[in-house]
């Protein structure tokens, strides 16, 4: 009786089932063609909304994007003031958003007990998926009049202040670029502190014990400790809320006030650039319509460079994060 497994080895027994690696292959080949296909999804958008708003670009020229007479009457499309609006809008909203959510995530992780803290995350889901039309209305019927008369007691208390008065002058109705930047601020707050509270967990529970069996205190060992290992994660996050609040359309549309214009006044009334696609694109046409799509080209433009800044700036922090330590 032969031995079999005293049989030499061969070539065929080292490559293993042929046919086993197959599915391997097809995965391989279907991961990269989904990857090569968002590629050429977003060079689709890019090139299909280029074309159509080449006849604005050029009729404009560079005055499209630096001149602020969006005039469509006269003919006259300078985006500069619906582009400052959006950057306003969306800077106040990072201000509201920013130390909300780092609070909430550390008060889930840090603080809250453990049936809490199911209860606070399930409260930040539900709040995301809320449509954003829902939050629009409730600033407009809601939270809008009652702004106005605050805004106005503080214009009023700081109408001597030579600086302050500018940045906080009259509200004519509580549209303004303060109040859209409060609703996106609110809207982005549930998607900062999801991404924020996952990276927050990540901090290796030893460390932490570590500092706190040292003697500091519980803020000296999120300082020490959690900060610095999420550093690069929380800078991610914020980044994220940026690209979401420069996107928002129908809230910042009810609330802004739908009057181009920069001023110091964030009181004020103003436009955005979803806000204004959203609005007019139905009934524009001609070099209107491809003013309005540039409007798009621009936006997309923005949050491109918002993502690569993002990729770029959380390799950095967490490179020198690595080198501190």
């Amino acid at each position: 009786m032969t031995d079999l497994s005293l049989r030499p080895i061969t070539v065929d027994d080292l490559a293993g089932d042929r046919n086993g690696a197959r599915p391997d292959t097809l995965f391989r080949a279907g991961a990269k063609g989904a990857g090569y296909l968002v590629l050429v999804i977003l060079a689709a958008i890019a090139v299909s909304t280029t074309v159509k708003a080449w006849p604005a670009f050029r009729a404009e020229g560079f005055g499209y994007f630096f001149r602020d007479d969006w005039v469509p009457s006269q003919g006259r499309f300078g985006a500069r003031s619906i582009i400052y609006g959006t950057l306003v809008v969306s800077a106040i909203g990072l201000v509201v958003a920013v130390p909300l959510s780092l609070g909430i995530a550390l008060f889930i992780t840090e603080l809250a007990p453990r049936r809490l803290r199911s209860s606070i995350t399930t409260v930040m889901d539900v709040l995301a998926s809320v449509p954003s039309v829902v939050f629009g209305l409730w600033g407009f019927l809601i939270l809008r009049p009652h702004l106005k008369d605050f805004y106005n007691s503080v214009a009023d208390a700081v109408s001597g202040i030579p600086v302050l008065r500018s940045i906080f002058g009259p509200s004519l109705s509580g549209q303004s670029f303060m109040t859209a930047g409060v609703i996106v601020g609110l809207m982005i707050v549930p998607i900062i502190t999801s991404i924020v509270r996952e990276v927050f967990q990540t901090v290796p529970i030893n460390e932490k014990n570590g500092a706190l069996a040292l003697g500091a205190t519980r803020w000296e060992m999120i300082q020490g400790v959690v900060f610095p290992h999420s550093t690069g994660g929380i800078v991610g996050a914020v980044m994220l809320g940026l690209g979401r609040a420069m996107g928002e359309t129908i809230a910042v549309a009810l609330v802004i006030g739908a009057s181009p214009q920069i001023t110091a006044n964030l009181f004020g009334q103003g436009e955005a650039m979803p806000s204004v696609i959203a609005r007019n694109l139905n009934e524009a046409s001609g070099t209107y319509q491809s003013a309005l799509i540039g409007l798009g080209v621009g936006l997309f433009v923005l949050t491109i460079l918002i993502n690569i800044s993002a990729r770029v700036l959380v390799r950095r922090v967490d490179a020198a994060t690595r080198g501190a330590s």
